[in-house]
């Protein structure tokens, strides 16, 4: 275990450095993308419009040496727009059906402001978040590998915008969100001019190889029941409707096995659970109807979850 431990903690340090060039000031974004990738996730990026989402997810991709695809989501966009769909040709004096690849075959889609687009090209995406694989006229077609859905969504404008229903968020890992530079880093990004461009950091297909080791990361008995209580704990809070699902806590132990091999450590810490909470249950926990009326967070909420549960 322990070259495994070097081997994704060498991986994300070079892959750290080189987006950091990119996107000066978004540190803990970064590394929480990073963390997502070697979980095995996708990634929901939330943020006002100009603080590089999208130049984050192209940079990703440079970086981790992956193909590259992205999608504009717009009212009108279909979902053959974005899967793919058979078109008619002439094959030696014969019409034939060929299956013509939409932009998700890629290792890495950007779906651009998703919630854009209607539900029913929203949904176009569940299967393929899913399985790894599209059905078109009844035939599958297998995604590359590795397979990475980084979307982006404006929490200002809510005007023509359709909202994510809850099965769909529940696909993406973790939700990060883009905060505000500081004067000072403000400052820095106009010193540094035009964004630098990503020096690739891991070598083709090396990321699948990354996502196994992470997958066997030991997790003591104490860290699972940890986790299985800070779950209750979401479900036992009055101000809760709907609290974290046996796939939130999937998601959980996934990112806190992440975060334990991008400090270096060969085993899952509380530390690693409890960094891993709000990013995996911000976008699925549901408050009560009371609780938003009042005011409350699900931060607020996940916050007194840490307090009652000791670990």
């Amino acid at each position: 275990m322990a070259d495994g431990v070097d081997l994704v903690h060498g991986a994300s340090v070079r892959l750290k450095s080189s987006l950091e060039r990119v996107l000066i000031g978004q540190t803990e974004v970064v590394e929480n993308l990073i963390a997502v990738a070697l979980a095995g996730g996708h990634a929901l990026l939330e943020g006002v419009p100009g603080l590089g989402k999208t130049l984050l997810a192209s940079s990703f991709s440079r970086a981790a040496n992956l193909d590259y695809r992205r999608v504009q989501f717009t009212p009108d966009l279909m979902p053959a727009d974005i899967t793919g769909t058979q078109i008619i040709e002439s094959s030696q004096g014969r019409l034939e059906y060929r299956f013509q690849r939409g932009p998700i075959f890629a290792q890495v889609l950007l779906a651009d402001e998703i919630n854009r687009a209607t539900p029913k090209t929203q949904s176009a995406l569940l299967e393929a978040m899913q399985e790894g694989a599209v059905t078109i006229a009844g035939e599958r077609h297998e995604l590359p590998k590795p397979f990475l859905v980084i979307a982006t969504q404006n929490p200002l404008e809510m005007e023509g915008t359709y909202p994510l229903p809850e099965a769909q968020l529940d696909r993406f890992l973790a939700r990060l969100e883009f905060k505000r530079p500081s004067p000072e880093t403000l400052k820095k990004i106009l010193e540094a001019g035009e964004p630098a461009v990503p020096q690739p950091a891991l070598e083709l297909e090396q990321l699948t190889a990354l996502r196994a080791v992470v997958r066997d990361v030991p997790t003591s008995q104490p860290m699972l029941e940890y986790v299985v209580q800070l779950v209750e704990a979401t479900h036992t809070d009055a101000r809760v409707r709907y609290g974290l699902s046996p796939r939130g806590a999937q998601a959980m132990l996934g990112m806190a096995r992440a975060f334990a091999l991008l400090n270096a450590r060969p085993f899952v810490s509380k530390e690693d659970v409890v960094r891993a909470l709000p990013l995996v249950a911000n976008h699925r926990m549901l408050l009560s109807f009371e609780a938003e009326l009042e005011g409350v967070k699900v931060a607020d909420v996940l916050e007194k979850v840490l307090t009652t549960v000791k670990g």
